[in-house]
C-alpha cells in the first residue's frame, strides 16, 4: 500500500500562515475604500398653517314707509370683530314689525387659508308674548299663558335659507337648504345644518363638499370669497293677524368652519354630543326585502330654553332611503325618554307619517305607570320638524333634566332595516326600563 503524505516543515507552515494573514489584512483595507460624499440640510422649519373664517354680510329689510335698513358696505365678521375694528357680534334688530314686512341677508365666506367643512348653527332664545292687547287676546285661540315663551311670532314668520351666488353684482338664489317658520328653521339650526361648498342642497352629513380656502379675505379691497354663499330671506305674511301684536323673538345663528384635511365632515360643531349607530339589517334573523346600509346620527344640543334631540339618517346611496315613505310605507321613529335618568322612561315622541296623529306626523305618549295611552298632541312648548333626512324634536328645559336617557327605535315596518339607538344595539328595546338607554349629560 502506498500512502501519499503532504510534507510540511515548521518553516513552511509559518510562511503559509503569514501569507494568510497578509491576505486577510488586505481584505480589511479594502472595506474602507468606498467612494463617499456628504450633504447637510440646516435650519429646517415647520410652520403651521391657519384657518381663519371671515363672513361678509349684506343685509337689508323692507318695512314699507315705516323704515328700511341695510348693513354698511364692506361689513364683515372675523371672530367677534365686525368690520375690522373692535366690536361685538353683528346684531340686527327690527322693531314695529307688521304683516308684509320682509328682509334678506347674504353671507359669503373667506376661509384663510385651508379648505374647510362648513356648518350653520343657531338657536331661538326668546319667543315672548309681552302681554296681550285686547285685539290680540281676541285673536289668540290657544288660550295659553300670555307669558315668556308663549308668543306666536316665531311660528308666524316664514324663513328660507338657500345657497346663492353672485353674478354680475346680483345675488342668484340656488338650492334650498332649510325653510319653514322661524321656529322650525331655528330648531333645525340648533341641531346643526351641514353646508356644501358645491351648493348641493341635498348633501347630507359626510357627503357635503368642503369650501375652498383663499390666501387672503380681500383682493383690491373687494371680498375674496368662496363661490357659494348662504342667503336668508324672511317675511311676515299678510295673512298673519292680531295674534302677533306685541310679540317678540330673539335668535342667534353662527357659521363654523373646520379644516377638511384629515376629516370627513361628520363632526357636528353645533351640538353637545353625538352617538352613531349602524342600521340592523338582520333583525331577529328575519330576511329583509329591502336591506339598506347606513347609520343614524343621534345628537343632543342643550340650549338656553330648550334641549334639541336630532336623528339624522345617512343611507348608502342605493336609492332606498330609511325615511322615504315611498321606499318604506310604514317607516316610523319612536323616541323614548327617561327625562330625569331615574331608570324609568317618562314619555315618548313619535314621528310616523300617515298615522293620523293630532299633530301629524308627530305625536306624544306619556308613560301612565307602565303603559302608554293614546297618542296625544305635542305638549305646550314641545316642537318637532323633519328637515331633509333629519327628524328634530325640541323639548323645553323645564321638561327634561340636564342628565337624561334616550332610546330610539326606528322601524320600517318589517320591510327593511331597524335603527336602534341604545347602549347595546344587540339588545332589543325596553320602552319602560331605561337601563339600556343612552345617557346624555350637559
Amino acid at each position: 500500500m502506498n500512502d501519499d503524505k503532504i510534507g510540511l516543515s515548521r518553516r513552511k507552515m509559518l510562511v503559509g500562515l503569514g501569507a494568510v494573514g497578509v491576505a486577510s489584512a488586505g481584505a480589511g483595507l479594502g472595506t474602507t475604500a468606498y467612494f463617499n460624499d456628504t450633504e447637510t440640510f440646516e435650519d429646517n422649519t415647520l410652520t403651521a398653517g391657519e384657518l381663519d373664517l371671515f363672513v361678509h354680510v349684506d343685509y337689508s329689510e323692507d318695512q314699507g314707509s315705516y323704515a328700511s335698513y341695510s348693513t354698511p358696505d364692506g361689513t364683515f365678521i372675523d371672530g367677534n370683530v365686525v368690520g375690522g375694528g373692535e366690536g361685538e357680534p353683528l346684531s340686527i334688530q327690527v322693531s314695529d314689525l307688521k304683516p308684509g314686512d320682509s328682509g334678506e341677508g347674504e353671507f359669503c365666506f373667506s376661509i384663510v387659508d385651508n379648505p374647510a367643512y362648513m356648518w350653520m348653527c343657531g338657536e331661538l332664545t326668546a319667543n315672548d308674548e309681552n302681554g296681550q292687547t285686547e285685539p290680540e287676546a281676541d285673536a289668540d285661540s290657544s288660550g295659553g299663558d300670555p307669558g315668556d315663551g308663549m308668543g306666536e311670532l316665531a311660528d308666524a314668520m316664514e324663513v328660507t335659507v338657500s345657497y346663492c351666488t353672485d353674478e354680475d353684482g346680483e345675488s342668484v338664489v340656488g338650492d334650498e337648504i332649510v325653510s319653514g317658520s322661524l321656529a322650525d328653521v331655528m330648531l333645525a339650526l340648533q341641531a346643526g345644518v351641514p353646508l356644501s361648498g358645491d351648493g348641493d342642497g341635498g348633501a347630507s352629513i359626510g357627503g357635503q363638499a368642503p369650501f375652498e380656502g383663499v390666501t387672503e379675505p380681500f383682493l383690491d379691497e373687494e371680498p375674496n370669497v368662496a363661490e357659494h354663499c348662504v342667503c336668508v330671506e324672511w317675511v311676515v305674511p299678510t295673512s298673519v293677524g292680531n295674534e302677533i301684536q306685541t310679540d317678540s323673538v330673539v335668535f342667534d345663528f353662527e357659521f363654523f368652519a373646520e379644516q377638511s384635511r384629515h376629516s370627513d365632515g361628520t363632526n357636528n360643531p353645533c351640538v353637545d354630543d353625538t352617538v352613531v349607530t349602524a342600521y340592523d339589517n338582520d333583525w331577529k334573523g328575519q330576511t329583509l326585502g329591502n336591506p339598506t346600509d347606513g347609520s343614524v346620527y343621534t345628537s343632543v344640543s342643550f340650549g338656553q330654553t330648550q334641549t334639541v334631540l336630532s336623528f339624522t339618517f345617512v343611507d348608502d346611496g342605493d336609492g332606498v332611503d330609511f325615511l322615504d315613505t315611498g321606499d318604506y310605507s310604514s317607516t316610523n321613529l319612536p323616541v323614548i325618554v327617561d327625562a330625569d335618568a331615574d331608570g324609568t322612561h317618562d314619555w315618548q315622541l313619535i314621528w310616523q307619517p300617515n298615522a293620523a296623529f293630532p299633530d301629524d306626523p308627530f305625536g306624544y305618549q306619556p308613560n301612565n305607570g307602565g303603559s302608554y295611552g293614546a297618542t296625544e298632541s305635542l305638549p305646550a312648548g314641545f316642537v318637532a320638524s323633519k328637515v331633509g333626512n333629519t327628524i328634530v324634536f325640541g323639548v323645553p328645559n323645564s321638561e327634561i333634566g340636564s342628565t337624561f336617557r334616550l332610546l330610539g327605535y326606528g322601524s320600517t315596518g318589517g320591510e327593511g332595516p331597524i335603527a336602534k339607538v341604545n347602549a347595546d344595539p344587540a339588545v332589543g328595546p325596553d320602552f319602560y326600563d331605561s337601563s339600556n338607554a343612552v345617557e346624555f349629560s350637559d
